[in-house]
């Protein structure tokens, strides 16, 4: 008995695929994961022959369920994932925009944006209709705000956005201190084989993908009880320089 109907299954297919992208993977770590060969993967994705076992393994890697990627599937077709170089340039060219940008995309309502910055109806209203222009949320009547995004939705990897966050949001979020109730700070180094570097990246997309949950459980508690978090993962190849400045 199929899984779904061939049209369902291509659109899984390409949503895996899409995720796949936005996260930075290859054909090659999916094999990895699944113990296979990358042909073996790369002719699973062109022929759309893949089990249930298969669907779910390719799922979880990703750090979704099947039925979050279906959804994803069938409901994510008319709602945005990026944004275009220039639309994010748009946002980052005036930091009062992209601060309601943000607040939007966090389920703040315009009271909530009034009462915490200083920034007035007209002038937030004037972004939220930029906002609005550029597709990220819909302005509807008595100013509510509704988000056009997909579940995956993501700043361009290379883009303006997280240039500017890059450049200037990193150093602050360093160098601001790990000594308040909560937060964290750690670091380790290792030498690590290829198998191991791709098992470390999964269990790292897997946080990721956790830590966006526990983001979207916490939509449901009033405003006054939730706390932005920043949470950094980084993994590189990397030798200190003075270390490196004494190799043969």
């Amino acid at each position: 008995m199929p899984l779904a109907s061939s049209s369902e299954i291509t659109r899984i297919v390409a949503t895996l695929k899409r995720q796949l992208k936005l996260q930075g993977l290859t054909y090659r770590d999916v094999a990895v994961a699944l113990d296979l060969s990358e042909p073996s993967v790369k002719r699973l994705f062109a022929s759309e022959g893949f089990t249930l076992d298969r669907l779910l393994e390719i799922c979880s890697l990703l750090g979704f369920t099947l039925a979050e990627i279906a959804q994803e599937a069938q409901e994510g077709q008319r709602q945005l994932r990026t944004l275009t170089p220039a639309q994010e340039g748009e946002l980052v060219s005036d930091a009062r925009l992209l601060l309601v940008a943000v607040c939007a995309l966090n389920h703040w309502a315009l009271p909530d944006m009034l009462g915490a910055y200083q920034l007035d109806q007209a002038e937030c209203l004037r972004h939220l209709l930029r906002l609005d222009r550029l597709g990220l949320i819909t302005l509807l009547p008595g100013n509510r705000i509704r988000l056009n995004v997909a579940r995956d939705f993501d700043w361009l990897s290379h883009g303006p956005i997280r240039r500017y966050f890059r450049e200037q949001g990193m150093p602050q979020f360093i160098d601001g201190g790990f000594d308040g109730d909560g937060d964290s700070l750690d670091f380790a180094h290792g030498m690590l084989t290829e198998s191991a570097r791709a098992k470390l990246q999964h269990e790292l997309r897997q946080l990721r993908a956790r830590f966006a949950q526990l983001h979207q459980e916490s939509l449901a508690a009033p405003l006054a009880q939730r706390r932005g978090r920043g949470l950094l993962l980084a993994l590189r190849e990397w030798e200190p320089a003075a270390f490196a400045a004494l190799r043969r």
